[in-house]
């Protein structure tokens, strides 16, 4: 599914996102303004600002303040990707190096400091109480399912259960807030604002589970990251916890034993052994009825172009192959 579809009803407002983006970036501080401008560059697709603009057109917003909020949601997101990759000690993110293999840890975390920091300066810009609690809370969530994550690295006894928490928090809450802001702009009654805050949340589980899927069923070039990164730094994500469930007792060693030492030395093993289990399978499956909730949550929406974006985007989620 072609992506500029998807963009097609909010086109004008994804270019004043970008120039947005360009001009809050600036600081006095060159190497700021080098990191910020490397990440937001590095050609990501921009899901998050996009689901803003598009949900706050779908509930009839006609003012401007969608495009500061977009920014800050792209901000925010740009934030936890340096702080993820200096947690995880990634290399490779989008097919280049991560800034912090670049610039190193220290000032990685830093401007992610920084464009926290900015983000919250344009929420305040933006004037409303309730952006202020929606973001300030997504940010918190966020943050918690940050530290749960570390909680369960090199746990084979991690469940789904604890899993989904996981990335309902890390990765679903800032969906969730975001495509809520829309109904809160356009002062949506509350069904309209519940059934965008759902939407959001299911989109993005469903997100992350193709995300996990995709770590262990496509090449580096195509994912754009380094293939079997999740094992390296032993985490324990739906498609290994589903293969120890149903694999055989010698499945289940070497993805315990995987999990426990982390690295990449039985990643060709551990794929093979996820492969000849239904975990991908039962990955995706599990995604598509997420993208299915989120697409029954907003059909209480006023039929239009955005309301239309929301519902393939939903599909985009599921059916990508990076």
């Amino acid at each position: 599914m072609d992506l500029s579809t998807i963009r097609h009803p909010v086109a004008e407002d994804s270019k004043a996102v970008d120039a947005l983006i360009l001009r809050r970036l600036q600081s006095d501080v060159v190497l700021i303004n080098q990191i910020g401008h490397y990440i937001v560059n590095s050609g990501g697709k921009r899901l998050r600002p996009l689901s803003v603009l598009l949900s706050a057109r779908a509930c009839g917003y006609t003012g401007e303040r969608h495009i500061d909020l977009a920014a800050v949601v792209e901000f925010i997101h740009t934030a936890t990707l340096l702080h993820d990759d200096v947690v995880d000690g990634s290399e490779l993110r989008r097919n280049r190096e991560t800034a912090n293999t670049v610039w190193g840890n220290e000032a990685s975390v830093l401007v992610g400091d920084f464009l926290y920091s900015r983000a919250f300066e344009m929420m305040v810009d933006v004037g409303s109480m309730r952006v202020m609690d929606i973001l300030s809370h997504a940010t918190n969530r966020i943050a918690e399912g940050e530290v749960l994550q570390l909680l369960n690295t090199q746990d084979p006894d991690t469940d789904e259960s604890r899993y989904m928490e996981v990335i309902t928090r890390k990765t679903a809450t800032l969906f969730e807030a975001g495509i809520r802001l829309g109904a809160v702009l356009a002062d949506s009654p509350p069904e309209i604002e519940e059934a965008t805050k759902e939407y959001g949340l299911c989109l993005g589980v469903a997100f992350q589970l193709i995300d996990d899927a995709l770590d262990y069923s496509v090449d580096n070039a195509e994912l754009g990251k380094n293939v079997g990164d999740d094992l390296d730094e032993g985490k324990p994500t739906l498609p290994v916890i589903r293969a120890m469930q149903v694999g055989t007792e010698a499945q289940r060693t070497l993805l315990r034993g995987a999990i426990e030492r982390g690295g990449r030395d039985q990643i060709d093993a551990v794929a093979q052994a996820i492969a000849s289990t239904d975990a991908i399978a039962y990955t995706t499956q599990l995604a598509q009825s997420y993208a299915a909730r989120a697409k029954d949550a907003i059909r209480v929406l006023p039929q239009s172009e955005a309301t239309e974006a929301l519902l393939l985007l939903a599909d985009f989620a599921v059916s990508r192959t990076h």
